[in-house]
């Protein structure tokens, strides 16, 4: 899977509590998701946290590598 992610998504201990943000702010990856996932516009999460078009194709592309490499375990009831 490409990683082209890693220019703009930085995973710091120091900041967010290690949480995957955009590099030079402390806007989460999963706000960022969040945030389209409930019907914000490209245009309005940009504008919202002061972001690049580029910075959300980012953030989508970490997400989506990190869900491509995530193992389930299927539990019966």
């Amino acid at each position: 899977m490409k990683t082209g992610w890693k220019k703009r998504i930085e995973i710091n201990p120091d900041i967010m509590g290690g949480k995957p943000v955009v590099k030079g702010t402390r806007v989460p990856v999963e706000v960022i998701v969040g945030g389209l996932a409930g019907g914000m516009k490209f245009e309005e999460v940009c504008k919202e946290y002061r972001i690049k078009l580029e910075d959300i194709k980012a953030a989508l592309a970490y997400a989506a590598e990190t869900l491509s490499e995530e193992h389930l375990i299927a539990v019966s009831r």
